[in-house]
């Protein structure tokens, strides 16, 4: 049997086959909801051939997805991209310039 590297070492992300942080995540679960998605299909009565065919096709798209994501983004790039989805791309301002630059006091409290 073969024993596999895990973990590089302290201090360091986890990686598997290149596969780093939440990527091991994405690939375990895209697998295993392929998995349930093929034995649902055959309890329920479909063709072998189709139940094999669709987890076949799900599986690679699945590697090959996750792959392409990690060596596309990176260990943290993920996170980077859906925070930029997230900020907008330019600030609308509708108030006068005046409105901003007024000092407004405070009323003392009693």
């Amino acid at each position: 049997m073969d024993s596999y590297n895990i973990n590089k070492g302290i201090g360091r992300t986890v990686e598997f086959k290149g596969l780093k942080a939440q990527y091991l995540f994405i690939f375990a679960g895209g697998l295993l909801a392929v998995l349930l998605l093929v034995m649902v299909m055959y309890m329920a009565g479909a063709n072998s051939f189709v139940c094999i065919s669709i987890g076949t096709i799900g599986a690679s798209l699945i590697v090959w997805r996750t792959f392409a994501m990690n060596r596309k983004y990176g260990e943290h790039g993920l996170m980077k991209a859906g925070a930029r989805k997230r900020h907008p791309k330019y600030i609308i301002c509708r108030k006068a310039v005046h409105r901003y630059l007024k000092y407004n006091r405070k009323p003392a409290a009693l």
